[in-house]
């Protein structure tokens, strides 16, 4: 059963199912009503973009911004250095700061797309800020003091990697302590008083919660989502052909419609829940379509999705190339669905020809490539010895033969 909350921010996001835990609902709920609270959610800049795993949490800030109330969104241009080693099988490669400098510049174009940072109604700091000057005895002595190694050694994140007798380097081990400083410094330069972030963070958020009690003797909260996974157990955000980038020179918008229009039936009402603003009561009827009428709720969360990406114009050109490609085959042609098992790749591009039942022989295939008749997802195919494995698929490699022949290609 939900928690009953007054507050605009919590009311919709549990209504809309962004809640896993938080350390007191109750405290902040009446925080909140008082309002506004100023909340935080941080940002490791180890990749050049963002992708869609930190949609749900992007999502989550446009929320309580909407609610009335002030986002930061932190950049961690200091804890980058270390890499948080939280569920992760091994340490991460440490990047140089002319590196991470130029991932946070990429992450940057992302957020302005989500929120408002006009007059001080959103804030985007950097943790190296304040962590790049600190005196390294001054911090054992000051801050660290507070935390205790057996405690720290019983978080999952911690715990997890030490069971499997991976190693877990004394840098990586820091990290949390550095995370739980960012919380305490930006309640004391900002009265930040809300960290959010996905449940793989819990551990690192009541570190911060309990050392801003420690030093400050304020109370400051906690609030975590969930950690999403689609109706058939992957990983949300993962395709086969790799991460789903949100700066479209690393995906383009029409990469990206696609992503959200091959969304499983059974995923679709829970997802224009949390990644559109649709009023709830649309989402549900949308989800609860049948057969091929789920369609209509495929394209509207595409739709929804990616105008507020990349906006309204480049959601109807995907739509529009989408409708012509692949659900009316182009320019009056047919578009097959064929799925080939993960166990029969890779192919050669001729074994490939031959299973989607476009050519009849081999001897077909290589004269059709020869003469430039095939193109893979829309780029022309010279060479026969192409191989053609999970990755290329990715979520579906469209096969054409002139304008009237296509397949579309799916792993099962």
């Amino acid at each position: 059963m939900a928690p009953t909350v007054k507050s605009d921010f919590l009311r919709i996001i549990i209504e809309r199912g962004f809640l896993a835990d938080a350390t007191d609902l109750t405290a902040l709920d009446e925080a909140l009503i008082d309002g506004p609270v100023t909340a935080y959610i941080g940002y490791d800049a180890t990749a050049a973009s963002l992708h869609v795993g930190h949609l749900l949490n992007i999502m989550l800030l446009r929320w309580f911004q909407k609610t009335g109330n002030r986002p930061i969104t932190l950049m961690g241009g200091g804890t980058t250095k270390v890499g948080d080693p939280s569920f992760r099988s091994d340490e991460r490669p440490l990047l140089g700061p002319e590196q991470i400098q130029s991932n946070i510049d990429g992450m940057q174009q992302v957020f302005a797309r989500y929120l408002d940072y006009g007059d001080g109604k959103a804030m985007m700091l950097n943790n190296a800020e304040w962590l790049d000057g600190l005196n390294y005895l001054d911090f054992l002595r000051d801050i660290g003091r507070h935390f205790s190694v057996n405690r720290m050694l019983s978080f999952e994140s911690v715990k997890s990697r030490l069971d499997r007798e991976q190693s877990l380097s004394f840098l990586e081990f820091n990290y949390m302590i550095l995370q739980a400083y960012d919380f305490l410094e930006q309640y004391r330069r900002y009265d930040c008083r809300l960290q959010m972030g996905g449940s793989d963070q819990w551990g690192n958020i009541i570190n911060g919660v309990d050392l801003t009690r420690r030093v400050l003797d304020k109370e400051v909260w906690g609030l975590t989502t969930p950690l999403l996974t689609t109706s058939d157990g992957r990983k949300m955000g993962k395709s086969q052909g790799g991460a789903i980038w949100l700066n479209g020179d690393m995906l383009s918008p029409y990469e990206f419609w696609q992503f959200w229009r091959n969304t499983t039936d059974a995923d679709v009402g829970r997802f224009l829940k949390l990644y559109t603003e649709l009023p709830v009561d649309e989402c549900d009827r949308l989800g609860a379509l049948q057969g091929s009428e789920i369609n209509e709720g495929k394209i509207r969360l595409a739709n929804e999705v990616t105008t507020l990406l990349h906006g309204a114009e480049a959601a109807a050109s995907a739509e529009a190339t989408a409708r012509e490609v692949f659900e009316q085959g182009g320019a009056g042609g047919d578009l097959e669905i064929v799925t080939i098992g993960a166990d029969a790749l890779p192919v050669s591009v001729i074994q490939l020809l031959s299973q989607t039942g476009i050519t009849a022989s081999g001897k077909e295939a290589k004269r059709l490539i020869a003469e430039g008749g095939l193109r893979l997802n829309n780029d022309p195919v010279s060479d026969p010895q192409v191989q053609v494995d999970a990755g290329m698929i990715g979520d579906g490699l469209k096969v054409s033969v002139g304008k009237k022949k296509h397949r579309m290609v799916r792993v099962g």
